[in-house]
């Protein structure tokens, strides 16, 4: 007997834009609602037209920004889908107070009701989406909008992509069969067999016969063909597919600081090295001072390091050694009772002081406030032959703190291994960068990233 419930669809891409309208209207009930609670209005007072005004343009925005963000919801997490409309409002309330700002007409607009509708509007559409995402796994359950989806192929990849379907529980994905390609067309052209929604093929890149047998027997398909690259046994970086002059490419490593990420990471860190600066700029004044009354030579130390895409930049720190000159143009490393560094200067070190002026860097555009810490110049070229990935560092800016250092691994590299793990840290992070991730980095540093028995 045929199951009939596995039949029904759910086009996503059509939940996309109705969802669209569904914030059109959250946008204008939150409003409406923001207004008449804050002013004591009835409900049929009308509206001023600066406060229309502000709505119609908070619609048009959220509606562009959510555009350029729309993709099947299928295979998302709760994440996932929450993220793009989090994104898209927070996008459009900052053009807005912009725009209030330059046009100075931020004082005809209540800020109590701004702040209420901007944080109720954002609690409605997240807990609009809520509610869908647990109706359609209620759906999955009773066995309504689910894919099929057909492995081809038994190796990593096909492992791989097993497990994530497996866990992906929620995602309306399930495996209907996994085979290798030469047992494709026995399985698919088998009478009574039910066709796949979706193709996987699970194949090394190399295996050209494979990848062509397959494409042959799914001639006459209408499910969606992909391909799963067999590349888990190779240490990328964001990898992915790019289209280039109508190429279709695969990103092998890619620097992850594009797009949206890019704005974000700017924002971030222009705005908290100012804040920080403000904070801080006593403190600095002072230790300053105090180079100058206790040692003679310059107030800042600056040194050649490697920065975003391995291009020179010029690094500033506190100067914490007495003014001396290497031989050859080599650069020694600081070590525990260094007869170099200075009385001060070792308090600076263990406190990770000396590295404040690196916020005038951020400022400059050439660091971050989180990154892979700047190594000189001299010590990339020397274990860049021998760190696996060691310069893929360079995919990002260098940052004054970073995942490696709050997790203890600062100071002297006096051993290889010491290296590979901060390098691995370092990697690990800018696989992983995102806003969440800098914050709780920032937090770390706070309390555990100034003084550490490694600093020295």
């Amino acid at each position: 007997m045929i199951d009939r419930r596995r039949r029904i669809r759910l086009s996503s891409p059509m939940w996309c834009y109705v969802a669209m309208a569904m914030d059109a209207v959250l946008i204008t009930g939150c409003a409406l609602t923001a207004y008449l609670w804050h002013f004591d209005a009835a409900a049929h007072t009308p509206v001023p037209a600066r406060y229309s005004l502000l709505l119609l343009v908070a619609i048009v925005l959220m509606f562009g920004f959510t555009k350029s963000f729309i993709r099947s919801w299928r295979g998302t997490s709760l994440l996932d889908m929450l993220k793009p409309v989090i994104v898209a409002w927070v996008y459009s309330l900052a053009l807005i107070v912009t725009w209030l700002f330059i046009s100075k007409t931020s004082s005809d607009v209540s800020r109590m009701w701004f702040g209420v509708w901007a944080l109720s509007t954002l609690v409605a559409m997240c807990g609009a989406r809520l509610f869908i995402y647990s109706c359609l796994r209620w759906l999955r359950s009773k066995g309504y909008n689910f894919k099929k989806v057909l492995l081809v192929g038994t190796g990593p990849s096909s492992e791989f992509a097993q497990k994530s379907i497996e866990r992906a529980s929620w995602s309306g994905l399930q495996i209907q069969a996994i085979l290798e390609p030469h047992a494709l067309d026995a399985f698919v052209n088998a009478p009574g067999q039910s066709h796949p929604d979706e193709v996987w093929l699970c194949l090394p890149l190399g295996d050209t016969a494979g990848i062509q047998t397959s494409m042959a027997v799914l001639r006459h398909s209408t499910a969606n063909i992909r391909m799963v690259p067999d590349w888990f046994s190779l240490k990328l970086m964001n990898h992915g597919v790019s289209d280039v002059a109508g190429l279709q490419l695969l990103d092998l490593s890619m620097s992850p600081i594009t797009g949206s990420t890019q704005i974000v990471k700017q924002i971030e860190d222009v705005v908290l090295a100012v804040l920080i600066l403000l904070l801080i700029s006593p403190l600095m004044l002072a230790i300053a001072l105090a180079i100058k009354l206790t040692s003679p030579g310059p107030v800042l130390f600056k040194q050649m390091r490697h920065g975003w895409n391995g291009e020179k930049i010029t690094v500033y720190k506190f100067r914490s050694m007495v003014v001396h000159q290497e031989r050859d143009f080599t650069v020694t490393q600081a070590s525990r009772n260094d007869a170099r560094i200075t009385p001060l200067g070792a308090f600076l070190r263990r406190t990770s002081l000396d590295e404040l002026p690196q916020f005038f860097n951020v400022l400059s555009g050439s660091m971050s406030i989180v990154g892979p810490r700047p190594h000189a110049v001299q010590h990339n070229e020397h274990y860049k032959e021998l760190v696996p990935g060691y310069m893929r560092r360079h995919k990002v800016k260098p940052g004054i703190t970073g995942w490696a250092q709050v997790n203890g691994l600062r100071g002297e590299t006096d051993t290889l291994s010491k290296m590979e793990q901060r390098v691995l840290y370092d990697l690990y992070y800018i696989e992983h960068i995102t806003l969440r991730f800098d914050l709780k980095i920032i937090f770390l540093t706070v309390f555990k990233g100034f003084i550490h028995p490694n600093a020295h």
